[in-house]
């Protein structure tokens, strides 16, 4: 199994000046750390418009920092907006392969489309429309990274002729990618695709099985054919995370901002909203009381396996995901107003107690999966239909911006 940390950057109201420099800087600063103590992903959403929920607006920047900070954990758009209307998708492939690049090679691509009206109507994507958006800018973003040159297309939703994109990505044919999956039918749907699985879903262990079977039940079928160059078959899920050795530290720590992770996401698509000036803390604290100590009381004894808790109980909570066959746990720790010395505190306790124990058993785990797997990827690969490259002739010349100078009439006479 493998562990990443993902960012949302919240930042419940009231604002004051330098929050969010703040809020950017700590990000950063907990992504080094991880880096530093072992953490295999860190993982970046793009959002747009959501006040309070996520900051997030612009990942390929902040993942660029990242790079230049750290040496060994993999970068994560988790996810890119692909949709042609937040992204054109020969910018997301040149953005991708020069952060692949600068990186040397430690870029993770997760595509996505957006869920909220505030994101979807301020772009002006219809919604009944954004996954079939999406994938046909998905696998053409895939094209482009490895075509030389790109032979061009015209699409349902975006046209273009042929061009080279540059630069190409350090990782051939390019980055994994990835797919935002919130329930079973994106499940199916990443599996047939042969893409990762990024599982935005608060699931327990047993439904976690149940995704898992689906999952890798579709990527061994005639079901699957990918999108991209390769397939990536893996199942990634987000968890809660709050460590400390006094059980009801973690969750005093921990749960109102996890607590408010959900409530915000069940907001922004079940209640209305004033741009700039909806309070969802406010709203959220409102709602929620002085709930904190009752939780902690109901927990004295044993903790829900939830990620929140103390490393004995995280191990559990590891231990039955890893069962249900999920390939890596990714861990939301920044959410509503979770302390950043705490995040720190959890973060380091985690990778002294409890990360050595799953590091122990990985490789002999991965290579088992991966001998499993390769006949049936090397199928899938060929089911793909191919994009066709350009031969040196059929590759267009595009005419020159003004015409040729006239030779000089002088010269020309003699």
């Amino acid at each position: 199994m493998r562990f990443g940390v993902f960012y949302e950057l919240q930042l419940p109201k009231p604002w004051k000046e330098g929050d969010e420099h703040r809020l950017f800087h700590e990000a950063l600063d907990q992504v080094v750390l991880a880096d530093k103590l072992g953490f295999d992903y860190a993982w970046e959403v793009e959002h747009h418009f959501l006040d309070e929920y996520s900051h997030s607006s612009a990942p390929e920047v902040f993942l660029a920092c990242a790079a230049a900070k750290t040496e060994n954990i993999r970068l994560g758009h988790g996810i890119r907006q692909v949709i042609p209307n937040y992204n054109h998708p020969a910018r997301t492939a040149e953005s991708v392969a020069t952060l692949d690049l600068m990186s040397s090679g430690r870029v993770q691509l997760g595509i996505g489309e957006g869920a909220t009206r505030l994101e979807l109507g301020g772009f002006g994507i219809p919604a009944k429309e954004k996954r079939a958006m999406s994938l046909e800018a998905a696998e053409q973003i895939a094209n482009m990274m490895v075509h030389d040159p790109y032979p061009g297309f015209e699409g349902k939703y975006f046209s273009m002729p042929c061009r080279n994109v540059l630069p190409k990505p350090y990782q051939k044919p390019h980055p994994p990618m990835w797919m935002a999956c919130t329930n079973r039918d994106t499940i199916r749907v990443a599996a047939s695709l042969g893409l990762g699985a990024l599982a935005f879903s608060f699931v327990d262990p047993e439904e976690a099985k149940h995704w898992a079977d689906i999952y890798y039940g579709i990527i061994k079928s005639e079901e699957c054919v990918p999108l991209g160059h390769t397939v990536n078959a893996n199942i990634a899920l987000v968890s809660n995370f709050s460590l400390h050795h006094d059980r009801a530290e973690a969750i005093r720590r921990g749960h109102e901002g996890f607590e408010f992770f959900g409530y915000a996401l069940a907001a922004l698509v079940t209640q209305d909203c004033k741009p700039g000036r909806t309070d969802m803390w406010g709203d959220y604290l409102k709602q929620r009381g002085n709930r904190t100590e009752e939780v902690i009381e109901a927990a004295t004894g044993s903790v829900e396996a939830n990620g929140i808790g103390t490393p004995e109980d995280m191990r559990a909570h590891l231990k039955a995901l890893q069962e249900a066959g999920v390939d890596q746990v990714i861990f939301m720790q920044q959410a509503g107003r979770n302390q950043h010395a705490h995040i720190c505190e959890s973060l380091e306790l985690f990778a002294a107690e409890v990360m050595p124990e799953f590091q122990a058993e990985r490789a002999a785990r991965e290579q088992a999966k991966q001998e499993e797997l390769a006949p049936y990827i090397e199928a899938a690969l060929k089911r793909k239909n191919w994009m066709k490259p350009l031969s040196d002739e059929e590759i267009p010349i595009v005419p020159a911006a003004v015409p040729r100078p006239m030779v000089n009439q002088t010269k020309a006479a003699e």
